[in-house]
């Protein structure tokens, strides 16, 4: 990896700028307040490391002085060498990381859609296996929980949920679950012992705020209706249920979770928002031809993204080929393994595109 050169001395007028700003008594109610902030953390991160790169390029050309001769100190110096080089090609990768482009959705809360996909029943009941299991991964780490919208069937499953996860930079953590997930098992009403495979589609769309996609609202249709559960029979007295449809695109999201039409109408439009926000990612994404895209999936039918084989007890991660076993822990919550190989491998991504670059 050759070597990245870096203007300390610029960087660090900049850091002492920053600092000086943070630290006067109006800085925490100024606008940029959160943005310089996390610059100045930045900053302080890239010069500590430069810093301790210098070092080691002071130390490994002492050893490499020493490492010419035949006595002992020179041996020890030749391993000195070694250690130090090894050190330094750790350095540039992690400056090559913090150089990269941040993905400036990772800090935002999320919306996560689950739909049931092919297999009926049993695909309705693993879409709501892995709702619980998101709800416990959420609850592990302090992220909130908000249930947007719900179509559940008779046996227990969804045929859809919607919810929204909240703090954290929730994002950030579980943008790479949206995709194809399938489900490889006997359904408790396989009476013949037969595997049978099924599948749920997530989406994990990051929550837009209204300065991130403008809408015009001329371009929605709202409807209001009477909300009904399952078998038709309705669920309160009044008409509060919200169907918008975005007219360019035809887009049609409904909200009937809530007693009050304004809720209802609210978290469509925030349903709303995020999709739109979603569609605007993947089209710049496609004009880059944007690697990350075979990473971070969209929810499409046929983006198969990782397998749960419960005969096997195994847990195939497609993307990276990263396979582990103990399915029941792993829809308890705990898959911060699949995650942080994941979130790897995108660094190392980031960090070959800015080695390009």
């Amino acid at each position: 990896m050759p070597k990245i050169k870096l203007d300390t001395a610029k960087l660090e007028t900049e850091r002492a700028e920053l600092e000086a700003f943070l630290a006067t008594p109006t800085a925490y109610s100024n606008p940029d307040f959160t943005k310089k902030n996390k610059r100045f953390t930045e900053l302080q991160n890239i010069i500590d490391v430069a810093k301790r790169r210098e070092k080691l390029e002071k130390n490994l050309a002492e050893a490499e002085e020493l490492s010419s001769g035949d006595d002992e100190l020179a041996e020890l110096a030749r391993d000195d060498v070694v250690k130090i080089t090894t050190e330094l090609e750790q350095i540039e990768n992690d400056l090559f990381i913090l150089l990269a482009p941040k993905d400036p959705n990772d800090d935002k809360d999320v919306i996560v859609e689950i739909r049931a996909g092919a297999g009926g029943d049993e695909a309705s009941l693993f879409a709501a296996e892995l709702y619980r299991m998101y709800l416990r991964y959420a609850e592990a780490h302090r992220l909130k929980t908000d249930i947007m919208s719900e179509n559940a069937n008779d046996t227990g499953g969804y045929k859809e949920v919607v919810f929204a996860v909240k703090g954290g930079g929730a994002y950030k953590q579980l943008k790479f679950e949206g995709g194809v997930h399938r489900v490889q098992r006997v359904p408790v009403t396989e009476s013949q012992g037969r595997i049978h495979t099924s599948t749920a589609t997530v989406a994990v769309l990051p929550e837009a705020e209204e300065t991130d996609i403008e809408i015009d609202p001329k371009d929605l249709r709202i409807d209001i209706y009477r909300s009904s559960g399952h078998g038709g029979q309705s669920v309160n007295t009044t008409d509060s249920a919200v169907r918008i449809t975005y007219l360019p695109t035809g887009m049609i999201v409904t909200n009937q979770d809530e007693k009050s039409q304004t809720k209802n109408k609210a978290k469509a439009m925030s349903v709303l928002r995020s999709r739109l926000l979603q569609q605007k990612m993947e089209e710049e994404a496609k004009e880059r031809g944007n690697e990350r895209r075979s990473l971070i999936g969209t929810g499409d039918r046929s983006e198969k993204i990782r397998t749960y084989n419960f005969p096997q007890d195994r847990i195939t991660d497609h993307r990276i080929g990263y396979s582990r076993s103990n399915i029941p822990a792993a829809m308890n919550g705990e898959i911060d393994d699949l995650i942080e190989h994941l979130s790897t491998y995108e660094r190392e991504l980031k960090a070959e595109q800015a080695s390009d670059n």
